[in-house]
């Protein structure tokens, strides 16, 4: 069912390190701009805006030119940010979402809360290369924490297999997606916020 209110966010965040924008439409059809001057982000974001049905632009400007650390790590930064923005205040959400992805021979699991309590809990079996490309996978895990505690979710990545560095973190990015959609679809079932406490806190 789809949300009956607009679930938008915009968000700016400009420091002396990097500028990001965000324009994020929760309800979409996976149609979206990137362009983040880290060649193998963009990629990344791109499937996670197909994948997750997303609409929007995430567009940055950082200083690559030392390396993709601030760069990556603030968009996840402004990428949580926006996902809690257009999440608004949860009522009627599913609040939990589980994905499943295999990417040739990698296989990952993303299991997400939207508990307003954010985890990382980062279980990725096979050690990935140093590198794919130019782009330092170390960073993989620096967006996703970063990400988790904008977005105040709880957020578990499970890769049990996989052989390839590319295919393992593609195969994550796309669980990820995958597994919000499902954690924030409006359940006509659902009357409120999805806890028993009365709020998510």
């Amino acid at each position: 069912m789809t949300a009956t209110r607009k679930r938008f966010a915009q968000i700016e965040r400009t420091t002396k390190e990097t500028q990001i924008k965000v324009e994020f439409h929760l309800d979409g059809e996976g149609n979206a701009e990137v362009n983040t001057g880290v060649p193998f982000m963009d990629h990344m974001l791109d499937l996670f805006m197909k994948h997750g049905l997303f609409d929007g632009k995430i567009v940055a400007n950082g200083d690559t030119h030392i390396d993709d650390h601030h760069t990556t790590e603030d968009l996840g930064i402004v990428l949580g940010q926006a996902v809690r923005e257009a999440l608004g205040d949860k009522r009627g959400i599913r609040r939990y979402g589980n994905a499943f992805v295999p990417m040739d021979d990698a296989l990952a699991q993303v299991v997400v809360d939207c508990s307003n309590r954010p985890h990382l809990e980062y279980r990725v079996a096979p050690e990935l290369k140093p590198k794919v490309g130019t782009f330092d996978t170390e960073l993989v895990h620096e967006f996703l924490w970063k990400f988790a505690l904008e977005a105040r979710m709880n957020v578990h990545v499970i890769v049990p297999y996989g052989h390839n560095t590319h295919h393992i973190i593609e195969a994550i990015f796309k669980a990820l997606a995958r597994a919000i959609d499902d954690a924030v679809q409006i359940d006509p079932r659902v009357k409120g916020v999805p806890s028993t406490k009365g709020i998510l806190a």
